[in-house]
């Protein structure tokens, strides 16, 4: 299930008249039954509504007093959010005799035309409160307490994301509350203001709009939205028209595929940022350690201890954590036997909370190597993306569940190629294929025989990287630097920068010089290091005409400095 929760407004929306009828008690019974669950997010005091509402129990939470208070009906507990209105306001309005006026447990209320004299009353006792307005009647506030704030606290009481909620709303009010969730829905009766900024309208008003809406979500989970594009889509890059591309944020399992020092990882880091910024919880598998210090995402295994599978579930309960699974604790030849250990826990959290919504697979292969013949991957995946060399080196079954290639680099055609033949697809139309660092072909399966090219998106910041193998690691035999020399007369292996640095302030002058003039430099970054910015500072520096030995070395060396914690 996606939509685990609706989040519904009380009067105009659930209640015609404070009144909920039986047909929407009994919609409203369904949907519990199914496993999800009921917030009610309201502007009525709390005491007043329990004294009015036939269905509070049905409810597992209360947001009142337009998001200040937490109402728990099963213990009867209540929450203030915020601190209550100062005693001389209440007083002052209460000695105007304004009529009607009520108070809340945090909330004051009154009705239009009387927003005047509470206006004048912050005023004059310098008060930090806001005014809402909502269908005549006035409410007051301290400032930045609304519906939506009301919801996430408690949304994170319970442990659930706003991206598996949807909420329903039909006044002024209601705004911040369908901006909050991912999908937004305004019952037939609502302002047209409110109509015009939701996702969904329904055709029928108050409570017979929240059963229609019911029955759409225990029928279909709104799976028909995701035939438009997506609101709440992933950008990954520009078109050639200056048109933004974005992967759909739900039900899509991509393959990001090219070669080592392509640029796959500087756009899966740029996805993950963006991800993180909406707020969509993700794990993402990491073979090679490249992701232990991504900002706001915690680590799970070292390279000398690999990671536990219950600290990984433990920290994925909260809505708001990201996990790397760092594998370099684990033998590659046992990573696919952990992968299919852990993904069963991880799809049976998704089933209860709907997260994580993406599972990441960087190094795909290393996973779900072709050939595996594991019975445990699902036959319906999604919010999957893969990222390999090459597509062909994962097995099928996976393979098959892919909607979006992402192909990136100078060998896409080959990439693309690969794919279609694995799937027996025909290969789409690349039109006038110019492979450019930064750009990639977007083909998803389903929209046709055209791949889009378009310029990748960058990393909004840049990292201080301390990529442990890369720094003080043991690279293989194939992936280190060897400085040689014009006429090999030295074979001076470098596992790692740290003794890449050390060494190359040793060799003699005609060595470095050698290495520099054929590029070998970048070409170690790029394919070995897989840092394309660093490789692309150092071909700079390779081609430079008239830098000395002296100065290029230094130049390198501080480049190194700049982008990773190790001293030169």
């Amino acid at each position: 299930m996606r939509y685990l929760a609706i989040a519904t407004d009380y009067d105009g929306t659930l209640a015609s008249h404070g009144e909920v009828f039986a047909e929407t008690v009994e919609a409203l019974d369904r949907f519990r039954g199914s496993g999800r669950r009921l917030i009610m997010v309201t502007g009525r005091e709390l005491d007043e509504l329990l004294e009015v509402c036939n269905c509070v129990d049905r409810f597992e939470v209360i947001v009142a007093e337009n998001g200040a208070v937490l109402y728990w009906p099963s213990t009867r507990d209540v929450e203030l959010l915020c601190d209550p209105p100062p005693p001389e306001f209440v007083e002052r309005l209460r000695s105007q005799n304004i009529s009607p006026f009520s108070v809340g447990r945090v909330i004051v209320a009154t009705r239009e035309p009387h927003e005047k004299e509470v206006l004048e009353a912050i005023r004059d006792l310098e008060l930090e409160l806001q005014v809402i307005f909502n269908k005549g009647a006035v409410m007051v506030l301290p400032s930045g307490v609304n519906k939506a704030t009301g919801l996430s606290a408690a949304l994170r009481r319970m442990h659930l994301s706003q991206h598996n909620v949807v909420a329903v709303g039909d006044a002024e009010n209601d705004h911040t509350l369908l901006k909050a969730v991912e999908c937004g829905v305004a019952v037939s009766n609502a302002l047209d203001t409110l109509k015009s900024h939701a996702h969904i309208v329904t055709e029928r008003d108050h409570g017979a709009g929240v059963v229609e809406l019911i029955d759409r979500i225990l029928a279909t989970d709104l799976a028909e939205l995701d035939e438009h594009p997506p609101t709440h889509g992933i950008p990954i890059g520009v078109t050639e028209d200056q048109e933004p591309l974005f992967l759909s944020a739900y039900g899509t399992n991509a393959v990001v595929a090219g070669p080592s020092g392509s640029g796959k990882s500087t756009l899966v880091t740029a996805i993950l940022e963006s991800l993180i910024e909406k707020c969509y919880q993700f794990v993402i598998i990491d073979p090679e350690g490249d992701y232990e210090n991504f900002p706001g995402v915690i680590t799970v295994g070292t390279r000398d201890h690999g990671p536990d599978t219950s600290e990984i579930l433990a920290l994925l309960e909260k809505p708001d954590q990201s996990v790397v699974v760092n594998l370099l604790g684990v033998a590659l030849k046992h990573r696919p036997a952990f992968f299919q250990d852990l993904l069963p826990h991880i799809l049976e959290m998704r089933s209860r909370t709907g997260r994580p919504h993406w599972i990441v697979l960087d190094e795909a292969h290393h996973m779900l190597p072709a050939g595996w013949k594991a019975t445990t991957i699902p036959n319906a995946l999604h919010g999957f993306l893969m990222i390999t060399m090459q597509p062909d080196l994962i097995a099928l079954p996976a393979l098959q569940s892919v909607e979006a290639l992402i192909a990136i680099g100078a060998l896409a055609d080959r990439t693309i190629t690969s794919f279609t033949l694995g799937l027996d697809e025909t290969k789409p139309r690349l039109g006038k294929l110019e492979p450019k660092h930064g750009h990639a072909w977007l083909w998803s399966r389903s929209h046709g025989p055209q791949a889009i090219q378009f310029r990748t998106n960058q990393p909004k910041s840049e990292h201080r990287r301390h990529r442990r193998k890369y720094v003080v690691g043991s690279l293989s035999d194939d992936e280190s630097f060897y400085f040689r020399g014009p006429k090999n007369a030295l074979n001076l292996r470098a596992e790692n920068l740290g003794m890449f640095i050390q060494m190359a302030k040793g060799v003699d002058e005609a060595t470095w010089l050698h290495h520099l003039k054929k590029g070998h430099y970048s070409e170690w970054f790029r394919c070995c290091i897989k840092d394309d910015d660093l490789a692309a500072e150092a071909q700079r520096i390779e081609k430079a005409k008239g830098m000395s030995a002296i100065e290029s070395r230094d130049q390198i060396l501080a480049a190194i400095a700049n982008r990773y914690t190790v001293d030169v």
